[in-house]
């Protein structure tokens, strides 16, 4: 886990309304998927980095079904999602 320092605070945590627009776009149309990613936004939202969004983003830009085989495991990153920084926020997703 990345340490926090203020420095490392994003412009994520200081509008309240690309927070927002990050959990409408977490929103999906598995149901399991909208679970952990809301389970995971309620724990996570308010401590998230930069580094930690533009991850996120990027899994979200993903198909339900293709984010789905990686947040469970059954396929590792590949492409443009294999990233030290999305391989660390399927971990936090994982156990979250």
């Amino acid at each position: 886990m990345i340490p926090m320092t203020e420095s490392s605070l994003s412009v994520h945590q200081s509008d309240p309304a690309n927070r927002a627009r990050l959990r409408w776009r977490a929103r999906r149309g598995l149901l399991e998927n909208d679970l952990i990613l809301t389970r995971f936004l309620d724990a996570y939202e308010t401590e998230l980095t930069d580094e930690e969004v533009d991850a996120l983003t990027r899994l979200l830009d993903l198909s339900d079904n293709a984010l789905m085989d990686l947040v469970l495991a059954r396929k590792e990153p590949e492409g443009e999602v294999d990233l030290p920084q999305v391989h660390a926020l399927l971990q936090r997703l994982r156990i979250a």
